[in-house]
Parts: structure tokens; C-alpha cells; sequence
């Protein structure tokens, strides 16, 4: 007689517990609770030697490490006036208004494709027309295009427009020296990621509410800002932390559409060129560094637990 031979078993299926009440149980377990406080910890470590370091005295900095100032605090906030306010040695003007620009420039490209995306993600999702699954695809299709293949023509377009000989298809945008190249271009590479993950997110909810909404005769602008926007906010918030903090870390956008001057030039910018003009001054380079940290710590946190709902959101039930 021949032996049939069994699948493993899952985890928990020896004594009956659902394998997702079992995963779960694993990682609530002390063992796991201890491994991600330790990783924490070491994740943190570097973080609170930037801060302790941007608030020593240069001397101090130069002399030991930042861990000695337990020992012996001496901490100032010169370095942050320094930076902020005067520039420091061989730099002239402070970080304060590449701060304002990267405050006008982030706020305005994470909104924007968020709200875009939302809509056609609805569209998409519960306005059944033809070619709606193709549209849906090509949109999909667009996140293979490298953002580096993109820049060049875009920043053509943007100033010498589009001709087909002497034929002016797009005209040329006077858009030099403004925030507008920058808010344009992250919102064209944001919108096929956010259109997919809000689709998705869209797609799955309840059947039931959206048919109840139109019997009672709400339209699609109804539907979408009393259900669809209240039920999806946990998705909004966890693009839009992905969002800001690519748009706030970007350099290579911003110096390509708004270049390097103090009107338009985000923080980046700046700290690159404190990077090449300090070389060893590191009380002034962490002090900007954490500066450059802070803001997207601060949304972070503030929107930690819409983030923590959308990425549980759509998994399985259990």
C-alpha cells in the first residue's frame, strides 16, 4: 500500500488556532516584543548622537564624542542661530528661508496628487465605463518609467513647450523662478503610485453602502465626500507620509525645475552646499541635518496611527 503525503501543517493548525490568530500570537510573543525593542534602540542610537552633537560647542566636537557629553553636558543652541540665522564660516545667509521653500514646495506636492488620485482612484473604482481597466493599467504601467528618464524632457517642455515642426502643440510655460515646475513635476511621478494604492484601498469598500448612497439619490461628488473620503482617510494619511518625505528628501527634482537659487531652492540644496563649505564643521552640519529631520519626525508621529490603519487596511480577516 502506498503512503499519501499530508501538507505540513500550518502554524496553528496542530491545536486548532487559525494560522492568523497563530502569526499573531508569534509576534505578541516577549521573545518578539523584546527583538523590536533592541531594534529600536539601535535604530535611535544615531539619531540621538546627530542631536547631542548639533548642541556641542565646536571645541567639544572636535576634541571627543558626542557619548562623553553625558558625562560632562555642555550644550549650547549657538549652532542652530548659526545655521538658521547667519550661515556660518565661508557661507552667507542661514537655512531659514531654504526652509520656508521646502515647507511651500512639500505642502502643495503632497496635497495635490493626494487629492487628484483620490478622485480618479473613485472613478476608477465605481464609475464603471468603457476602457475603464485599461485606463487602469496604463496608469499602473506608468510607475516602470524611471523618474531620471523623465527630467530632461519635462524640463524642456516646461521651457520651450511642444512643436511638431512649426507647429506649437504646448506652448512654452513661463514658469521660471517659481514653485510651480517643482509642484507639477512630483505630482506627475505621485500619481500612478497613489492612484494604484488608493484604487485598491477604494476598490474594497462596502458594496452595500455605496448602492444604499445612490438609491437615496446622492451623486458621485456626494458619495465621494461623505463616504469614500471619511472611510479612506487612513490610505490618504499613509500616502501622504510617503509622500512628504519624498518630496521634503528630494534633490535631484529640485535642482533640475528650481535650480539653486535662495527664492525657490529647498533645504536640500543648502545642505548640500553646507556639506562642501563646512567639510569639518559638524556642530554646523548636524545642527542642519536635524533640522532637516525634525519636520518629517513631527509628521510622522502626527499621523502615525492613520499610518499604522492604512497599511492593515485590505489584509486578511482573521
Amino acid at each position: 500500500m502506498s503512503e499519501q503525503l499530508a501538507p505540513a501543517p500550518q502554524p496553528g493548525e496542530a491545536d486548532g488556532t487559525p494560522p492568523v490568530k497563530a502569526v499573531r500570537r508569534a509576534f505578541s510573543s516577549p521573545l518578539a516584543s523584546m527583538l523590536m525593542i533592541v531594534v529600536t534602540v539601535l535604530w535611535t542610537i544615531p539619531t540621538i548622537g546627530l542631536l547631542i552633537t548639533s548642541l556641542r560647542p565646536e571645541e567639544d566636537v572636535s576634541s571627543s564624542g558626542w557619548w562623553t557629553a553625558f558625562g560632562d553636558p555642555n550644550l549650547t543652541l549657538e549652532n542652530y542661530h548659526t545655521v538658521l540665522f547667519e550661515g556660518g564660516f565661508g557661507v552667507s545667509g542661514g537655512l531659514m528661508p531654504y526652509l520656508v521653500n521646502s515647507l511651500a514646495i512639500s505642502i502643495p506636492a503632497t496635497v495635490f496628487p493626494l487629492v487628484l488620485a483620490a478622485m480618479a482612484a473613485y472613478g476608477l473604482a465605481w464609475v464603471k465605463f468603457r476602457g475603464s481597466d485599461v485606463v487602469f493599467f496604463l496608469i499602473f504601467a506608468l510607475q516602470v518609467v524611471p523618474l531620471q528618464m523623465a527630467l530632461i524632457p519635462l524640463l524642456q517642455l516646461f521651457s520651450g513647450g511642444a512643436h511638431i515642426g512649426s507647429v506649437t502643440i504646448i506652448p512654452a510655460f513661463d514658469l521660471s523662478g517659481t514653485y510651480a515646475p517643482v509642484w507639477l513635476a512630483h505630482t506627475m511621478f505621485a500619481m500612478p503610485l497613489a492612484i494604484f494604492l488608493l484604487h485598491n484601498f477604494i476598490a474594497q469598500l462596502p458594496r452595500d453602502v455605496m448602492e444604499a448612497a445612490v438609491v437615496d439619490g446622492a451623486t458621485h461628488f456626494k458619495i465621494f465626500r461623505s463616504i469614500v473620503l471619511p472611510l479612506c482617510a487612513p490610505a490618504l494619511a499613509s500616502f501622504a507620509i510617503f509622500q512628504f518625505l519624498w518630496v521634503w528628501n528630494d534633490l535631484l527634482v529640485a535642482l533640475t525645475f528650481a535650480g539653486g537659487t535662495p527664492e525657490v531652492a529647498p533645504m536640500t540644496v543648502r545642505l548640500a552646499q553646507l556639506t562642501g563649505s563646512f567639510g569639518g564643521r559638524w556642530e554646523l552640519l548636524t545642527a542642519g541635518a536635524f533640522l532637516s529631520l525634525i519636520v518629517p519626525l513631527i509628521v510622522f508621529f502626527a499621523l502615525q496611527r492613520y499610518f499604522v490603519r492604512g497599511l492593515l487596511a485590505g489584509s486578511v480577516k482573521g
